[in-house]
């Protein structure tokens, strides 16, 4: 004989983890997306300010090198992501800095590469990274009279 008592328990499980299934998938797609989208969005300016190897825009912590280098910084600062927290966060402000002399190469205000700075406020980080990704699409695709 069957035991059904503890039937429902067993489906619990096997939703819940079904769920989590889906919802991973979603983020990893979601992640994808995104950076397929940042990687061309930064190959196309790489294209428009002459960079000479805007294919570096594919490469994980190579299109960070990229960003400084078109920034007018040497590439070599991208080092400071083997030093924890403070390399990191002298990176961040080298990245911003070089976003923001890009962006006005681009005739774009440079302060618009202040936006990711809107993530440090909590249950903003989301919207701080659409906007960013907003900005880098219309630096690439759109020319600013």
């Amino acid at each position: 004989m069957v035991d059904v008592t503890n039937l429902g328990a067993g489906l619990s499980i096997v939703a819940i983890a079904a769920a989590l299934a889906a919802l991973t998938l979603v983020a990893v797609l979601v992640l994808l997306a995104v950076y397929i989208y940042s990687a061309l969005a930064w190959m196309t300016i790489g294209k428009r300010l002459k960079y000479k190897y805007p294919w570096l825009a594919w490469i994980p912590v190579a299109n960070i090198a990229m960003i400084l280098e078109m920034g007018g910084f040497s590439w070599l600062w991208v080092f400071l992501l083997i030093v924890p927290v403070l390399g990191w966060l002298a990176l961040m402000v080298f990245g911003i800095i070089a976003c923001w002399k890009i962006f006005e190469k681009r005739k774009y205000p440079g302060w618009l590469a202040l936006i990711p700075l809107i993530g440090f406020i909590p249950s903003l980080g989301a919207f701080a990274l659409v906007g960013f990704l907003v900005v880098i699409g219309l630096v690439a695709w759109r020319n600013m009279k």
